[in-house]
Formats: structure tokens, sequence, C-alpha cells
């Protein structure tokens, strides 16, 4: 079998997980190399939501700008009956940007293009994605993972990350289950197409009539296409093709069966909430959707799951690069399957009509509080505490979030805490609290959460040499 050659990760899927991890990998001058089993990037639109904390994410990474050019806010809905608009209808609760959090509702970019931005990044950092790779075999010791690929050849990597879908193969290969539950049992039909006789200005939906099941049709922003959502009866085989996609709207709508013009993409899915038992085996972590699988309702899936590589990637460069203990990677689970859990049972209430698109689904509020890597010291701590996200704010002239882009850690040092440098490898921004913060030191992590908090710099050195030359 002909050795591709070695690397440090192997990461094993190209979907947003896998390339925003080579990203934030090679960014750090870890050698990450992105295998794919198809031959081309996924060509769908579903994961379309991009949440304002995967907007932060996509800041310090380098791509929000191209993102931001590439969507928009999501359209108000229509609702139709018998041929007629009924009245609007908002899919999210409202929310203003603040200086703490400059991004405040959620953006619409096909995952497609999200994908497409996230591997031209990729590659000016000097990464790069193999297609037509599907890892077969799959075999690691205590130095390294060798992955062996149905074209024949093979690659030994230090590390390696299953980010290949809900129905991974490295999963498959390592063993390790996924529990879950059937959110609905219906079959849902989603397609990108192209339709005459609709605005672009709303989301328009259809609601269920008498003997049909839902349907949405939601302009896809940069684009001239539609996604179009159907949930169809229990047991039904769908029909992927643009005449069955044809039969779908001119029953459930006032548009003739010519108005869809093109097919773009289809493919269906029964909605489920399911979680990996464990998300490492040995030097194989699992991330995205090879973790956990949502309902798409909410939009949380694409999110958790670039937030579970924005959360490994540092990990994996602390250790790889910075001289860390390989103990650091047992962190990974035992922060992120806690997320993701919370975010498997808010996908399902929202899609259960139990509960509205509104802060939860945002993000903003997640965080690490019960962490073993947090540590709070100071007697007095206010509202934001160690394990937070670091809110965004203006200090002396300097942007937070300017301050904290790249792969380093940051010291806050605010009011009349005082603190000596660290060292140049973590700057410091000096100068009054802004608003979301209280006076302190806040040692902020290369993922954008206060690590350690205290009054004084006391226990501060032994913190940081938990992580090697940070």
């Amino acid at each position: 079998m002909r050795k591709i050659r070695d690397t440090d990760v192997l990461v094993a899927g190209a979907g947003p997980t896998g390339l925003a991890l080579g990203i934030d990998l090679v960014r750090r001058g870890v050698a990450a190399l992105v295998v794919e089993r198809a031959e081309t990037l996924f060509p769908g639109s579903r994961g379309k939501g991009i949440q304002p904390r995967t907007m932060e994410v996509f800041d310090d990474l380098g791509v929000l700008d191209a993102i931001r050019a590439a969507g928009s806010t999501y359209p108000v809905g229509m609702i139709w009956r018998d041929g007629g608009r009924a009245g609007e209808h908002r899919m999210f609760d409202a929310a203003e940007p603040s200086e703490d959090a400059p991004y405040n509702e959620p953006w619409m970019v096909p995952q497609w293009r999200t994908q497409q931005i996230l591997r031209a990044r990729l590659e000016e950092l000097g990464g790069e994605v193999a297609f037509g790779r599907e890892v077969v075999g799959l075999t690691q010791d205590e130095d390294g993972v060798r992955a062996e690929f149905a074209s024949g050849e093979a690659v030994t990597a230090r590390y390696a990350v299953a980010a290949d879908g809900g129905r991974s193969t490295v999963r498959g290969l390592l063993g390790i289950g996924m529990a879950g539950e059937t959110v609905d049992p219906h079959p849902t039909l989603v397609a990108d197409v192209r339709i005459s006789g609709l605005d672009r200005d709303n989301w328009h939906v259809f609601p269920p009539g008498e003997g049909d099941g839902f349907l949405a049709i939601c302009p896809l922003a940069g684009t001239e296409d539609f996604q179009l959502v159907a949930r169809l009866p229990e047991g039904t085989a769908p029909d992927l093709s643009l005449e069955g996609i044809r039969k779908v709207v001119a029953a459930r709508s006032h548009l003739a069966p010519e108005s869809v013009t093109e097919l773009r993409w289809a493919s269906d899915f029964r909605p489920r909430a399911a979680l990996a038992d464990r998300f490492r085996s040995g030097r194989v972590l699992l991330a995205g959707d090879a973790a956990h699988v949502h309902s798409p309702a909410g939009g949380q899936g694409l999110n958790t799951s670039v937030q579970d590589a924005y959360n490994l990637g540092w990990k994996l460069g602390a250790v790889l690069r910075d001289g860390a203990d390989a103990a650091l990677l047992d962190s990974y689970e035992e922060e992120r399957r806690p997320v993701a859990a919370e975010m498997l049972g808010l996908s399902t209430r929202v899609h259960r009509g139990e509960t509205r698109r509104g802060g939860a689904t945002r993000q903003l509020g997640l965080g690490y509080r019960e962490s073993p890597l947090t540590l709070e010291t100071r007697t007095a701590p206010g509202a934001l505490r160690a394990g937070d996200r670091a809110p965004d704010g203006t200090v002396t002239g300097v942007r937070l979030f300017d301050a904290f882009r790249g792969p380093h850690w940051t010291l806050l040092a605010l009011g009349e805490a005082q603190a000596p440098d660290p060292g140049a490898r973590i700057p410091v921004v000096r100068g009054p609290a802004p608003g979301a913060y209280g006076p302190g030191l806040y040692l902020v992590r290369p993922d954008g959460y206060v690590g350690w908090a205290g009054d004084t710099t006391a226990g501060l050195p032994e913190y940081l040499a938990r992580f090697g030359r940070c």
C-alpha cells in the first residue's frame, strides 16, 4: 500500500468541521492533512444558518468578511393560505447588537458556499484537501495512527480526527457507539431549486393542508436558488427527482409544477438526535456530526460542530507544538460533550415547537465553568467568571476581539488590577473595565473563553505551565 506522507494530524472529512479544524491547526504551525471521501466538497445548502457565536469564531479564523459578503440576514417568514398571503411570521426572536456581542442574529450562507470559503482560507494558509480518500482501515499505537484508504494509499499521523459526518466510518472503525432518538418519524425532503413566481424577500411557508404536509421555500442569500423543505408522510419513500419535487410543490402550494424550473441538489433524512458514547479513543478524536447528530431545526448542528473544531485545534497545537502534556486532550470531551448534549436537547425542543429560536440558539451563553481547565481565584467574582465566553469591548482604544484574534492567549488587566508582562507570547491589554467586565485579571484562551481569573497574578504562572510554551 502506497504511503501518501506523514503528518501531524489527519482530519477525515472536508465539511465545515474538518475545514475549520484544518485552518486552526495550520495557522499554529501544525501539519494537517484534510481528506474527503467524495471527489468534491458537499454541494448542498443544508446547514445554512451561522449563529452569532460561530460568527465570532469565523472572525478569529479570518473568514468573517467573506462570510458576510456571501450571505445576509434571514428574510421574514410569509404564511400562505389558499394562494394568498395570510401574514408574517418571525422565525427568530430579535436581538440588538451590543458592544459585548456585535453579531446579534443568525447569518444565512448556504453550506456549500461556507465550505468554499473555509477551503480557500485553508489553502491560503498552506493547507490542502485530498479528495477521493475514503478511510477503510485504521490502526493506532502509542506513537501514532495509520489510516488506509480505499484508493490503496495510506497515511501516518500523530493524531487523527473523525469529522466524517453522522455515518462516520472512522467512528465505526473505532467501535464507538452512538445513542439517541428519532425526533420525527416523518421523512423530510430538502432540495436546492430554482423557482419562478415567488419573491426573494420572504421565507415562504405553506402550512399543512388536508392530506398534505408542511412546505417551506427559502431564498438562499447570494444565489438565485431557493432551499425547499417538505415534511412527508410517515413511511413515504421520497422522490428526489425534478418531477417528484414538482409534485410536492404543486400539491402543497398555489404554484404550478413547472414553476420549479431547475433542481440543483436534493436529499432526504429523518430528523434524529444522537450523541457518541465518547469523543476520544486513544489518538483519535471525534468532532462534528461524527460526535453528535441534530435535527436541523434551530440551526445548531453546523455551529456546534465548528465550535468542536475551535476547541480542539488549540489543544492539539499546545500538545504538538508547545510541549503541553497529551492529557490536555482529555479536556476536549470533558468540555464539548456536555455542550453537544445541551444543544441536542435544544434542537429537539425547537423541532417539536416547545421553544422558540432565541437567545439559547445564538450560543453566546455557552461556557466551561465546570471544566478542569477553568480556574476562578477572585474573592468576589462578578457576573463574568472563568469559563465564560470572553465578550467584546473596547479598552483604551483597543477592540478586544482584535486583541484576541490569532492563535494566542491574551491577558486582560482591567481597572486597578496589576500584572507584569507574562512574555511575548501572551499580549496584555490594560485599562478601565468595559461594560461586560468587572475589574480584575482575565486570561483569555485561544478559543475566546476566560480560562483563569484573579485579583492578583498569584497562581497564574502555575496555571499557564499546564499548556506548555503558550
